[in-house]
């Protein structure tokens, strides 16, 4: 793929991930990958686009009314101080790769199996275990140059809190205050990179896929289409990062 494609294939990703509530983080490392050799600047440059795309889709949720703050504040609060000491973290790019790969093949199952059931439940969380949950993704989201929401959506999912679309929004939210704290650690630590020019036709794509996808998300999908489509997009994206990173295969 030559590189005057990455809009294109950018703006169909934000569509895509922005309709399940995610910014599109660990597929824009991946594809970054390929054409960037600074492994800081394509960290910097995904946690960019994703705060673009989930900020579209955080205020189509709010003007929807389905973000909650009652809900969601315990999530937050530990999330972005760990947010932002884990972006201060060096990780090599193999390691990160490999260990996000495998992260996301495993989140991917148990979701699918969990939406594959004929009733979903939903029960609720205290805030203790919000509060938990809340940091330790942000920890991962803030080493990994991710917003995080590709993690906690699946978990939460996983352990039956609320509906998808209500995951979907939480999702959205906690991966811009992530992005943004990471962005500010990235910054903090001296790696914070970008190619200015190649950046401004990214965020033009994402923006435009980004809106798109968060309509969708609100007004055309059904609850249960919505958690398969989160769990096969999650097994795609770890599947292809362990086979391009481990073993050199390109899907």
């Amino acid at each position: 793929m030559n590189v005057e494609y990455l809009p294109l294939v950018f703006f169909l990703i934000a569509l895509f991930y922005s309709s399940v509530g995610f910014g599109g983080g660990s597929s824009y490392l991946a594809i970054l990958s390929l054409f960037l050799t600074d492994f800081y600047e394509i960290r910097s440059t995904a946690l960019i686009l994703n705060i673009c795309v989930v900020t579209i889709g955080t205020l189509v949720f709010i003007r929807n009314r389905v973000f909650d703050m009652r809900l969601f504040w315990p999530f937050l609060v530990m999330s972005i101080p760990f947010a932002y000491l884990g972006a201060q973290v060096r990780l090599s790019q193999k390691a990160f790769f490999l260990v996000l790969g495998s992260a996301l093949i495993l989140a991917g199952i148990f979701m699918l199996l969990r939406f594959l059931k004929k009733t979903l439940e939903s029960k609720e969380f205290s805030n203790s275990k919000k509060l938990v949950l809340g940091g330790s993704i942000g920890l991962l989201s803030g080493v990994s140059g991710i917003g995080g929401g590709i993690f906690l959506s699946p978990v939460l999912n996983l352990l039956k809190w609320a509906n998808p679309r209500i995951v979907a929004s939480l999702a959205s939210v906690f991966i811009l205050v992530n992005s943004i704290s990471g962005l500010i650690g990235l910054n903090m630590a001296g790696t914070f990179k970008l190619n200015n020019e190649l950046m401004l036709q990214l965020v033009v794509a994402v923006v435009g896929g980004g809106g798109l996808g968060s309509y969708l998300s609100n007004k055309k999908f059904n609850l249960k289409f919505l958690g398969v489509l989160t769990s096969i997009l999650v097994l795609y994206v770890g599947l292809r990062l362990i086979l391009l990173h481990g073993f050199g295969v390109k899907i």
